[in-house]
Parts: C-alpha cells; sequence; structure tokens
C-alpha cells in the first residue's frame, strides 16, 4: 500500500486524538530510522506483521509472516502537531541473483491494526493515559510455509528481526 493509503487510514486511527486533545498528527515513511535508536524525545513501537513481497527481477511473489515495522513517534505540545516515522524492513527473493531488497505490501485490515496499535502507544506515551489489553490479531493472507530466511531478510541482517516472538 502506498504512503497515501497509510496517511488515509492512519488519519481515520487519529481522529480521537483530534477531537480531544486538538493535536495533528502526520505519519512518513522514513528508511533511515534504526530500531532502539530513537531521536532525543521521540518514543519508538517495533511490531512485525504479516505481509507480501514481489521481486522486481522475476516477478515471484511470496508471504512473511513476521515483517517488522519500526515507528517513532513524537508530539511537539506547543505546536500540538504529533509525527510519526515508520520504517518497513525489506526482504530480497532467494530465487535471483543480486536480488534488490523488496518493500513489503500489507493487507489494509492488517495495516489497520498495526496503526490501531501505534496509537494505543502514542496515548500511552504522549497523553499518560493508561490502556487496557484490547487484542485483535493480524490476518495472515496466504500461506507462509517454511523457515525464515535470515539470509534474505533486512531485519535480520542489520541484527534486529524478531522472527522469534
Amino acid at each position: 500500500m502506498s504512503l497515501q493509503e497509510w496517511q488515509g487510514i492512519f488519519a481515520e486511527t487519529t481522529e480521537e486524538l483530534v477531537e480531544q486533545y486538538g493535536d495533528n498528527w502526520t505519519i512518513e515513511f522514513d528508511d533511515t530510522i534504526e530500531p532502539e535508536k530513537p531521536a532525543r524525545d521521540w518514543y519508538q513501537y517495533i511490531r512485525g506483521a504479516f505481509a507480501r513481497f514481489r521481486c522486481s527481477k522475476c516477478k515471484k511473489v511470496w508471504p512473511s509472516k513476521r515483517v517488522l515495522v519500526v515507528f517513532h513517534f513524537h508530539l511537539e505540545k506547543e505546536t500540538k502537531k504529533g509525527t510519526v516515522k515508520a520504517r518497513r524492513f525489506r526482504q530480497e527473493c532467494r530465487r535471483c541473483q543480486e536480488a534488490e531488497m523488496e518493500k513489503p505490501k500489507f493487507a489494509p485490515d492488517n495495516i489497520e491494526v498495526l496503526l490501531e496499535k501505534l496509537v494505543e502507544k502514542i496515548r500511552i506515551r504522549c497523553y499518560r493515559e493508561s490502556w487496557g489489553d484490547d487484542y485483535r490479531p493480524l490476518r495472515a493472507v496466504g500461506r507462509s510455509e517454511g523457515p525464515h530466511e535470515a539470509a534474505h531478510c533486512e531485519a535480520c541482517l542489520k541484527g534486529v528481526c524478531r522472527k522469534a516472538e
């Protein structure tokens, strides 16, 4: 899904924050953010999700159960603006030589779950709300069989993959 689609879902998910606190939140993709290294005064949320990949060379499609998404978020209280930066970790095709790292494609309902959980973290960290254990699982679209292939996973190559969760 494109950034615009993520932004649309995020706008819906943050409507209550706008109504309740008057704060406007935005989301952007940023492939430079590093897990466990948020900027000063920023918070972090990391989640694995189901997504699909498509090789830009051979067109092979494969699913993955644990695609890592790292969110860094910050509320600038003076301007009432919240910013979220998201990094979606990539994978490469195991079939192709010199394969490119491909961006994941998430189903809309999995993006909704990711962003709902993110907003829970925003409420806890930025607004000091307490939040219950409301569980909504991610949905697997298709089948993902076989072992996790660390040699083709960007998060594994960077030492941050959470495949064992």
